[in-house]
């Protein structure tokens, strides 16, 4: 892009002397991340984390870390793509936890002089907005770095204010080699991108990346359009306000609901996830009861994680304050039973 808000230039500082590649759909953003930390590499390995969603093109299938819906019937996928485990401290799975499947993958997969490239959600998406903790984020960065590895955060669906800052990367001291993006990045126009170091972007032979439609200029105008909306409204800040809200409210519905497991998220994405309060097991069907009952009084909400059980709240950043407030004693009623 020719240009960026002057008050979100910092997300700059992610990458040094960058460049952007622009096309169409997130899937396609991270296929091409994928080929270009191949063609920087010149190793084939892929590691990404279970729960994860990157996709439902033929690779970013292999990187998704959830079989139903999105890879019944579909395989098989392409090979050298490996699974670690991805901390989440409502199940007890740490840091370390994470770091050790990590290097039981180097031991009994693939040694990590042959992957190309570390791939994670900042905050998993369809896994159940699981926010990756930031020991974790550095100790993925320090890996990366012993072993000549790319580190790709897909910011497909945390991008563009949704976490309180322009991209999720920003909560972390952390930078990653490429970064994927789009769905809000222009507004509901088909546009996506891989940002990253010049050098790393640069190394795919001339015509191997590109689409008909990639970086289109009216896509790009409403992009443009986008961040100038995200710094006048302010909706990073927004998102901050509204997030915290929203947490305080299920907060509160913890006290007499006691299928709330946990409550997490970071700005505007925020999840709450229900466990049966009798065998403390995952319970997709609490949640849809929940979801059925919001539905009756006049709020739709929306289901993820690996078990079902999560229910995750996507609200534009816009919405009206009498909108959200409504919303908000509706989903209050409904937990308090």
């Amino acid at each position: 892009m020719s240009r960026w808000p002057s008050g979100l230039t910092n997300w700059r500082r992610l990458t040094v002397r960058q460049k952007t590649a622009f096309f169409t759909t997130g899937a396609e953003a991270v296929e091409n991340a994928v080929k270009i930390a191949r063609a920087y590499t010149g190793r084939p390995g892929l590691i990404t984390f279970g729960g994860g969603f990157h996709g439902r093109t033929f690779m970013t299938m292999a990187l998704t870390g959830k079989v139903a819906p999105y890879k019944i019937g579909f395989g098989p996928f392409p090979g050298s793509v490996y699974h670690a485990v991805y901390p989440n401290a409502a199940h007890g799975i740490t840091t370390a936890d994470a770091m050790k499947s990590l290097e039981r993958i180097f031991k009994a997969d693939i040694a990590a002089d042959q992957v190309a490239a570390i791939v994670l959600e900042p905050i998993q998406g369809e896994g159940g907005f699981n926010v990756a903790p930031p020991e974790f984020m550095q100790a993925l960065r320090a890996l990366c770095d012993t072993h000549g590895i790319l580190l790709i955060a897909d910011e497909v669906q945390t991008g563009f204010a949704r976490t309180g800052k322009l991209f999720a990367m920003q909560h972390y001291d952390v930078k990653p080699d490429l970064m994927t993006m789009a769905k809000s990045l222009a507004g509901g126009f088909p546009l996506s991108g891989v940002v990253g170091r010049a050098e790393v972007m640069d190394a795919p032979a001339p015509g191997g990346l590109g689409g008909t439609y990639a970086g289109n200029p009216l896509a790009v105008a409403a992009a443009h359009a986008v961040l100038d909306v995200i710094e006048e409204e302010q909706l990073c800040q927004r998102a901050e306000r509204l997030g915290s809200h929203l947490k305080e409210v299920l907060n509160q519905a913890r006290q007499s609901c006691p299928a709330i497991a946990d409550v997490r998220g970071q700005g505007s994405m925020v999840a709450v996830e229900f466990n049966d309060p009798q065998t403390g097991e995952p319970s997709a069907e609490i949640t849809r009861q929940i979801q059925q009952q919001a539905q009756e009084n006049g709020l739709l909400l929306l289901s993820c994680g690996v078990y079902g059980n999560v229910i995750r709240f996507l609200y534009p950043l816009t919405i009206p304050d009498a909108q959200f407030t409504k919303a908000l004693d509706i989903l209050a009623r409904v937990l308090k039973g």
